[in-house]
């Protein structure tokens, strides 16, 4: 009887098992197919006698660089400029050929974490880390009937993100909030998966305000976060999970959340204020700012009754030498153009421009470029 059965199974199990073969190749070759149209985006034509400027790096600043990118691309049709937002530190390793494969070689990368003396070494031409925008930090939220102002404590910031602080009435988020009814609700902390600039600038804010942070974890571009954190890549994922989930928290470039309509908590500062982020607020942090010789500077707890507690400058990555001459002339006159003209539309769109004794620095230093 077992052989009678398997003689009438056998056929259908390798019909069926054909069936899922057809159906696995026809999907891996949709997949590759899908690649290779993306591929394809990525790499434009370039005109006769143009130049293609290819970037990748963080995603904070991503919106005002595309911004800029096609401004300038459409005044200067010769120089095609490709930025694959991918985050600081993917950034980085592109930009110092760790790994690399063809395709992920760039001309410059983009970073909100300063690449470190370590990483600098990597580059055997030599590496300039050229200020480019600047902006805020937010702590942007999705707590359902709530209207009002949420103010969070230095306390409530750092034991929320280090795991401390679970739910959303619990008596260190209501002690700067009086009046309020919390909900009794789970937070859903919603933070960044890959290797991010924002997150070096949040983490080196709550490595600056927490002893307990600063034991733990420190400041990273990567933290292995703890309890149940809900990871998104890149901060336009952050900011898209905070929207769609209730009762969350995350932290996000406030230019995300601004274009999104996110509601943002005022934080604590180091004078005890409670600030929001805003064009003003993070100026007032970032005029605080002394650059050193090598343009990397932070400013982890700024100073002053009105200044927004976590801002960070973000950072074009630039090889020292171009074996291209008209690479080197092409990128020199964009970012100069970035750091001149191009800052009128920074706040436009959530983020801060250079204060000028920076952004001089960097036009000066873009002029140094050789061939």
């Amino acid at each position: 009887m077992f052989q009678a059965w398997m003689k009438w199974l056998k056929p259908i199990l390798v019909s069926s098992l054909c069936s899922f073969l057809f159906v696995a190749t026809l999907f891996l070759t949709g997949c590759n197919s899908q690649e290779e149209k993306v591929q394809a985006k990525t790499l434009p034509a370039v005109p006769p006698g143009g130049v293609l400027l290819h970037g990748a790096g963080a995603t904070f600043p991503s919106l005002l660089y595309k911004n800029w990118f096609a401004a300038y691309q459409q005044k200067h049709p010769e120089t095609v400029i490709v930025y694959d937002a991918v985050g600081s530190g993917e950034g980085i390793r592109r930009f110092t050929k760790t790994n690399v494969t063809p395709e992920d070689i760039v001309d410059f990368g983009a970073s909100d974490a300063a690449m470190t003396d370590e990483q600098i070494a990597k580059v055997p031409d030599g590496a300039m880390l050229i200020p480019m925008t600047a902006g805020a930090v937010a702590v942007a939220y999705n707590l359902p009937n709530f209207n009002g102002e949420l103010k969070l404590s230095r306390v409530a910031l750092a034991g929320i993100f280090s795991g401390e602080i679970t739910n959303w009435n619990d008596p260190r988020i209501a002690k700067a909030n009086p009046g309020v009814k919390f909900p009794d609700l789970t937070i859903a902390t919603i933070v960044r998966q890959d290797s991010s600039g924002t997150t070096f600038a949040f983490t080196k804010h709550l490595d600056s305000i927490s002893e307990s942070w600063r034991k733990k974890f420190g400041p990273v571009t990567l933290v292995n976060w703890p309890g149940n954190a809900l990871r998104a890549k890149g901060n336009e994922g952050v900011a898209a999970k905070i929207q769609q989930t209730q009762g969350s928290l995350g932290y996000v470039g406030f230019e995300f959340a601004h274009q999104l309509g996110l509601p943002v908590a005022s934080l604590e500062n180091r004078e005890g204020k409670f600030v929001a982020p805003s064009a003003t607020s993070a100026k007032a942090s970032l005029a605080t700012i002394q650059l050193p010789e090598n343009l990397r500077a932070f400013v982890p707890d700024p100073t002053g009754e009105g200044s927004y507690p976590i801002v960070t400058m973000s950072w074009i990555l630039i090889y020292r030498n171009y074996a291209d001459p008209k690479k080197t002339e092409s990128l020199k006159n964009l970012f100069s153009w970035c750091a001149g003209e191009g800052q009128q539309d920074a706040m436009r769109l959530g983020y801060i421009p250079l204060p000028e004794n920076v952004a001089s620095k960097s036009v000066a230093a873009l002029q140094t470029l050789r061939q």
